[in-house]
């Protein structure tokens, strides 16, 4: 029997026929050791010598260490490791996600980053629209985008939905979205809610202002597909999945379905089961990065240590620029900062964000004293004031539904 060193640190190696992952290894052993047991057991390896293990298999499919820095190991994965063709998203996580977080000998183990090769990268198509088809379709080519999340989380009515909506639009703001826990429940069934929703928008349109909402379709894989294909019939700009709970193969389905022709909002609902830790699970990054590959339009990112969500020490940041990047033929993906935004932060997160960013805001529309749409009409004064460079308490002494806002929130 047979056991090999996985190091490769220093060896010529070409990038584009490789996944390359960088890991967070916490660990008593040398750190060598760990990078080793990582290697050994995501390709080729087990926890012994065996005798199936030859020459040609290990130099042809075993990973390969190529850095290791302080407690970060760097792996290069041969593409022929992945099933491009029938594999998908579920078998590349298996390969770069998978036991490795099991393993006994770590302590902890965090999948920080990920580069996919070319040969899995043309594969996928990326967004259909992206941050410049969703500017295009609502005619806003320079502000940010100004949303809401309806609120309640759930318990309106269709009605009473269709009403906010449309207060909301009223009040200036260019999107809104169901929250990631409201689909199909009794007291507000999808069709007829999708249905009275779209009255609104088109009332909106009809009064001069562009809107959409982002119906949520989040269901089981096998009925995903049509139950979107469904809300688009009923009148839906945009539809809404939350890609943790619903898988990213969900995305690229959506994404690949030619009957499908509005953009795709992701949200990122229970990423913080195995984001948050920073020593074990997987950042964000990775997750950005996929969902743009798999065709996500537009996707939450966190609000830059400007609400209420914690995104890890730059890790907005770094999702940020994996949205927006010029990078592989992908359009851009719209990132939306959701999470306890209200037009006091405004000014802080737009200067951390920069214009290209969705803003989204639930409690600090609809809590506002006035009402939605004076909350609304809030938050694009918030808005405007930070896109013209403008200090948010100055701009409020001309406008009363910022004024109120500041008042009750203060300036963060």
């Amino acid at each position: 029997m047979r056991s090999y060193s996985y190091m490769h640190i220093g060896e010529e190696i070409d990038l584009d026929a490789h996944v390359i992952c960088k890991y967070r290894v916490t660990t008593d052993l040398p750190i060598e050791k760990a990078a080793e047991a990582l290697a050994a057991e995501q390709s080729t390896g087990t926890w012994t010598g065996i005798s199936t293990l030859d020459d040609d298999v290990f130099r042809n499919y075993g990973a390969k260490i190529i850095e290791i820095k302080g407690d970060i190991v760097v792996l290069a994965f041969p593409e022929e490791d992945f099933s491009i063709e029938n594999g998908g998203i579920p078998q590349i996580l298996s390969v770069i996600a998978g036991n490795l977080f099991g393993l006994e000998a770590l302590h902890g183990v965090r999948l920080e980053d990920v580069e996919f090769s070319a040969g899995i990268r043309k594969k996928y198509g990326g967004p259909k629209f992206g941050a410049d088809g969703l500017r295009k379709i609502l005619d806003r080519p320079e502000k940010p985008l100004v949303g809401t999340i309806v609120k309640p989380k759930i318990g309106l009515s269709p009605k009473d939905t269709a009403k906010y909506v449309y207060e909301a639009g009223s009040g200036g703001l260019t999107n809104s979205k169901d929250d990631e826990t409201l689909v199909d429940q009794s007291f507000c069934p999808i069709e007829d809610r999708t249905k009275a929703v779209a009255e609104s928008l088109d009332r909106l349109k009809e009064e001069g202002h562009r809107m959409v909402h982002a119906v949520n379709v989040s269901t089981n894989g096998d009925r995903i597909i049509q139950l979107a294909e469904d809300a688009q019939s009923w009148g839906a700009k945009q539809i809404m999945v939350d890609v943790i709970t619903c898988g990213f193969a969900a995305v690229q389905a959506l994404a690949e379905d030619p009957a499908i022709k509005v953009p795709i909002h992701v949200h990122r609902t229970m990423h913080g089961a195995f984001t948050k830790d920073p020593l074990h699970g997987i950042s964000m990054l990775p997750i950005t990065k996929i969902v743009r590959m798999c065709g996500g339009d537009a996707l939450h990112i966190g609000t830059l240590g400007t609400g209420k969500m914690t995104g890890g020490e730059g890790g907005d940041h770094y999702n940020l620029e994996a949205c927006l990047k010029e990078d592989g033929g992908y359009r851009t993906v719209m990132p939306v900062c959701s999470g306890g935004v209200y037009p006091g932060v405004i000014g802080r997160l737009i200067q951390a964000s920069g214009f290209n960013v969705q803003i989204q805001a639930g409690g600090g529309v609809a809590g506002h004293p006035g009402g939605v749409r004076k909350g609304a009409m809030g938050m694009c004064q918030a808005v405007d004031a930070a896109f013209a460079g403008i200090d948010a308490a100055a701009y409020a002494k001309d406008h009363p539904e910022l004024k109120e806002a500041l008042d009750k929130w203060g300036i963060k």
